[in-house]
């Protein structure tokens, strides 16, 4: 063995051997990387004749796209088995890699010779794509401070790598909060309505401990049932006020409080924008967007609120009045919410989330979710091996005409150590190398229920209707990454597309989960085998919309809340980030949260995630996905086939295949044969006049 792939990270012959991977390789590997990568800028630094693709983008695209796919690993490993070792491996390495990304891009001599590539009369003769690359480059060095005065480059590099360290800090704050919660339940009398999958998760939690009883977590599939379904108001309160206080300064330990990391992140990043010569970071976040401003995306945002608010006002009236006259709930809680909502969906649409989870056993959904994809894109997905990181983990292959496409690994269930929520990312991108096409490999990961052990026999994972939403949204993400066609790397796949624009496949994709012939094929009852019985697929759909306008508004509330802190709220100024969310649910809002309540403490999406003044991206896309999916509507009423492979097909080549090589509105257009229109979206919603 070499001594390069003595070190596991340092092995790009195939997939990652994440058998072998160490905390103790993190180091060595990426102190190689970077030498490498410092070398390889050094060569390209120097003058040249005439600058070319061959001569200057490739060389820098091979050196740093094996610094990326090593720190992805170290990242993605970091996010789904964290232990002190890695963790502090990454956090050691963390400052080297962003110093060096920032400095990449600040690095005036190439850009120079990407700005002589854009200005050369070969540039012409490149493919879309490649010219498309030289362009994004282009854009993101202004970005990157490459332009600035030389002695605001130190103090640029600074905030980035401050910004690193702090998104991570308030990430590890909020996953420590989480894993630290116990909740320890000793009578079953005090679960009165739990469903009993529920408690005996909550049994095996408590068993694993040594304790008797049952034990409650702060991550989702433990905690969201105790709010749904427990009788008992005061331990709906108890969990309620634990994950609205996680990691605040009214959580369970001071150290892992993210009030300053907020503050913290938001000086930096107004910091930035002043630098750049821009207005405010939200300027800076929408520059590489579809969104034109910020007055755009907030004019957008309150148009929608406009008009799901009389849906909303409806929706809490009513829940109010049946918890009053029905539930003896005088006044509606926060704690109560989601309860009461339940119990009202129960009475309304004779039947619950469990009845329906029953009929979602793991295998099935999955088989399902195949059956969608195949049919729709011409592709065959079937099980494939590699070395995984936790003995959950399958790994999957993707083909068209036996020819490998992609493939993709699936971590579905929630564990200690791992990140909450659900994400897709890429493990490597789509590129042509000399000899032959490096094809894309996707994580996607997700937090359900494991399976569990009744009577010593293991029963399958039992999922809920919105966590099959979940599963086919992230696989959207998959598919974009997966059944791209574009051979350069910067704008294969995800790459290159706007963060506006690259929630168009997964939202997409979330409306075959409401579709008879898709559900009738995804769905096998736990003890019969039955599928999804008509009748109540009838009243899932009936109550799909069921308080759709509250949803609505939260959704707008939290994509306000985000532009307005970084366009117009001053971190500096004498205001609190909590004053100006009160300020804000109060001229939004139809639900106000108790004082107490520290959602943003929390809100990794926006602070640690990459959504900085782009959280409205979810509803932007919802807008073009649900749109795009009108074209499948149309399809189905003329044949009765909701999984047009015509539809498929040409959604397939004119979004999914075309990555970032082109502007993702012309994609949308190239699929739709016009520009974008509202109306789906508020007929989904059952919003339209």
């Amino acid at each position: 063995m070499s001594a390069t792939t003595a070190n596991p990270l340092l092995d790009f012959s195939d997939l990652p051997r994440f058998e072998a991977i160490q905390p103790e390789h993190v180091t060595p590997a990426i102190d190689a990387l970077l030498e490498q990568n410092r070398a390889v800028v050094a060569q390209l630094e120097a003058p040249v004749a005439e600058v070319s693709w061959e001569n200057f983008v490739e060389p820098l695209e091979n050196a740093t796209e094996m610094l990326g796919r090593a720190w992805g690993v170290v990242g993605h490993l970091n996010a789904v088995v964290d232990t002190p070792e890695l963790r502090a491996a990454y956090n050691e390495n963390q400052p080297k890699v962003t110093e060096f990304w920032t400095a990449l891009a600040q690095n005036l001599a190439l850009f120079e010779k990407y700005k002589a590539l854009q200005a050369s009369a070969g540039f012409a003769r490149l493919s879309p794509a490649r010219q498309k690359i030289i362009e994004n480059a282009v854009r993101d060095f202004r970005l990157g401070g490459a332009e600035l005065a030389e002695d605001k480059k130190p103090r640029f590099a600074e905030i980035q790598e401050k910004h690193a360290v702090i998104s991570t800090r308030f990430s590890e704050n909020v996953l420590d909060a989480t894993n630290d919660y116990a909740l320890f339940v000793d009578s079953e009398a005090d679960l009165a309505g739990l469903p009993d999958d529920v408690k005996q998760a909550a049994r095996t939690a408590a068993e694993k401990d040594g304790k008797a009883g049952y034990k409650f977590s702060l991550h989702f599939p433990s905690y969201f049932p105790l709010l749904q379904y427990a009788d008992n108001r005061a331990l709906r309160e108890t969990i309620y006020r634990a994950n609205a206080t996680k990691a605040s300064e009214l959580g369970a330990k001071p150290e892992w409080d993210n009030t300053q990391n907020i503050v913290d992140l938001l000086k930096l990043r107004a910091e930035e924008a002043a630098l750049l010569e821009y207005g405010n970071f939200a300027e800076v976040s929408l520059v590489p967007k579809m969104a034109e401003s910020p007055q755009h995306v907030i004019g957008f945002l309150e148009d929608l609120a406009q008009r799901a608010r009389p849906f909303a006002e409806k929706d809490l009236a009513e829940l109010r009045s049946f918890a009053r006259d029905e539930l003896g709930l005088a006044q509606l809680e926060a704690w109560d919410m989601a309860y009461a909502s339940e119990k009202l969906r129960e009475k309304r649409y004779a039947f619950s989330e469990q009845e329906v989870k029953e009929y979602f056993p793991e295998p099935k959904v999955i088989e399902g979710l195949f059956r969608v994809v195949q049919s729709l894109f011409a592709v065959d997905i079937k099980p494939d091996s590699a070395a995984v990181w936790h003995k959950d983990v399958k790994f999957f292959r993707i083909e068209r005409d036996g020819e490998l496409l992609g493939q993709f690994y699936l971590d579905l269930y929630a564990r200690n150590g791992k990140r909450g929520g659900a994400w897709m990312d890429d493990a490597r991108g789509r590129r042509r190398l000399a000899d032959r096409i490096q094809t894309p490999v996707a994580y996607l990961t997700c937090n359900f229920s494991e399976p569990v052990t009744v009577d010593g026999r293991e029963r399958p994972a039992l999922f809920t209707h919105d966590e099959v939403i979940t599963l086919f949204h992230e696989f959207g993400h998959g598919l974009h990454h997966m059944l791209t066609e574009v051979d350069d790397l910067s704008v294969s796949g995800i790459a290159g597309v706007e963060w506006d624009a690259v929630e168009l496949p997964s939202q997409f994709m979330e409306n075959f989960c409401w579709e008879w012939e898709v559900l009738q094929h995804m769905t096998a009852h736990m003890d019969t085998g039955a599928p999804l019985p008509r009748a109540l697929y009838d009243k899932m759909v009936a109550a799909k919309n069921f308080q759709s306008g509250l949803q609505m508004l939260r959704q707008v509330e939290f994509s306000l809340f985000d532009m307005h802190l970084h366009y117009d709220y001053d971190p500096n100024g004498g205001k609190s980030v909590q004053d100006m969310l009160t300020e804000l649910r109060q001229r939004v809002a139809v639900i106000i949260p108790p004082a107490f309540n520290r959602f943003q403490h929390s809100f990794g999406h926006i602070f640690a995630g990459g959504y900085s003044a782009g959280y409205y991206s979810y509803k932007w896309a919802e807008v073009l996905s649900a749109d795009a999916y009108s074209m499948f509507e149309e399809a189905s009423e003329a044949t009765g086939n909701i999984l047009s492979s015509e539809a498929g097909l040409k959604f397939s080549q004119e979004v999914l295949a075309m990555g970032g090589s082109r502007p993702a509105l012309e994609s949308f257009m190239a699929f739709r044969g016009r520009e974008p229109n509202i109306d789906a979206l508020l007929r989904h919603n059952g919003m339209s006049a």
